[in-house]
């Protein structure tokens, strides 16, 4: 099943993604720092979505409350209850 996310207080502006047997793939952000978001897509490509929310789940930006591993962490969340 295919989701999007608009982020809250990260530089990203949206997080496309899809759960499938549970697991992430196709992770896509857009906005924010390319380089860095790309690699976060790869590590995560295939990691059990649940894996995905423990480990990134409450990381933060500098002086921000949240970032944007944080942020997807949030969206596989809220997708995984819609599911």
């Amino acid at each position: 099943m295919k989701f999007q996310y608009r982020t809250q207080g990260t530089c990203s502006e949206m997080i496309e993604f899809e759960i499938v047997d549970g697991k992430l793939r196709n992770v896509q952000f857009y906005g924010g720092c390319h380089g860095n978001l790309q690699g976060i897509c790869k590590l995560v490509e295939g990691m059990e979505a649940k894996e995905v929310i423990a480990k990134l789940g409450g990381i933060r930006c500098g002086y921000k409350e949240t970032s944007c591993p944080d942020q997807l962490s949030k969206a596989i969340g809220g997708a995984l209850k819609k599911m």
